[in-house]
């Protein structure tokens, strides 16, 4: 959850901004002078903007989740918040941070976290809760909040051994140290490598894309079932696919994806 101090940095009017470039939404975390830490603010203000996208995807087919600045993706939380918390407040805050990594994970849309620099503590966390993680060469991962008293609050025990396997989340947690790019790739953390920030970008607007080309309610359905199957015994995780197998029977896309292809002719997805 926490893993810079960002008492000396100015506020910023606009801490988080979503831009609809096409097809592609960009949710942009902008504190570069605090490396993009993770204030109650700035949590309030991209919860804002899941939540907006949630309610009106619009025809966006994905989502990039960006740091500004070129250092980090995201640092941490803002330490300089936590110093006269009370343990009950201390649980706020976490609350606060999982409320967010939920939302987006929830996302009907896929949302690509794209780290260049830092994503340590809170900006590992909420990478996580993306659906796979894009990264530059010069990227570096963690959950430090050991080495300040802490332990990871915004979801990095639960959604970290998921993606590298318990003995490696647990050997990160405890230590606090950091994987550089080729542990990342080699651990599954990391789904693709770029040799820097304007390559990674290029990468994933051409995944977002890719996906454009399939239908929606399918990549939703598709999406709904993988988090919500996410940790839970094969016997219910089976019924939770089964469940989206069948909603995917209700939809217009199914049916022009099913004629379009016994047809040999390129599908038009309506999204319906």
């Amino acid at each position: 959850m926490t893993a810079t101090d960002a008492s000396a940095a100015p506020a910023s009017s606009a801490p988080v901004r979503l831009e609809r470039e096409g097809r592609i939404g960009v949710i942009t975390i902008d504190r570069p002078a605090t490396l993009n830490a993770l204030s109650p603010e700035v949590l309030d203000a991209l919860g804002a903007v899941v939540e907006e996208l949630t309610a009106d995807p619009g025809d966006l087919a994905g989502v990039l989740l960006v740091g500004a600045g070129g250092r980090a993706f995201v640092a941490g939380a803002d330490i300089s918040t936590m110093p006269g918390l009370s343990p009950d407040e201390g649980a706020a805050t976490a609350e606060r941070g999982h409320r967010v990594a939920a939302a987006l994970e929830a996302m009907p849309l896929p949302v690509i976290a794209c780290v260049d620099g830092y994503a340590l503590g809170g900006g590992l966390e909420m990478a996580l809760a993306c659906d796979f993680i894009y990264a530059t060469e010069s990227s570096r991962f963690g959950q430090p909040e050991v080495r300040l008293g802490l332990i990871p609050g915004f979801g990095g025990t639960v959604r970290l051994p998921r993606v590298v396997g318990p003995a490696l989340a647990k050997e990160l947690i405890y230590t606090g140290r950091q994987l550089r790019i080729d542990e990342a790739v080699a651990s599954g953390l990391v789904a693709r490598r770029f040799a820097d920030r304007e390559a990674m970008l290029a990468g994933a607007r051409e995944t977002v894309e890719l996906i454009g080309t399939n239908a929606a309610t399918a990549v939703a359905l598709a999406k709904r079932v993988l988090v919500q199957a996410a940790g839970t015994p094969t016997a219910t995780a089976v019924l939770l696919e089964i469940e989206g197998f069948r909603d995917a029977f209700a939809t217009e896309d199914m049916r022009e994806g099913v004629a379009a292809f016994l047809e040999k002719r390129e599908p038009r997805f309506s999204g319906r």
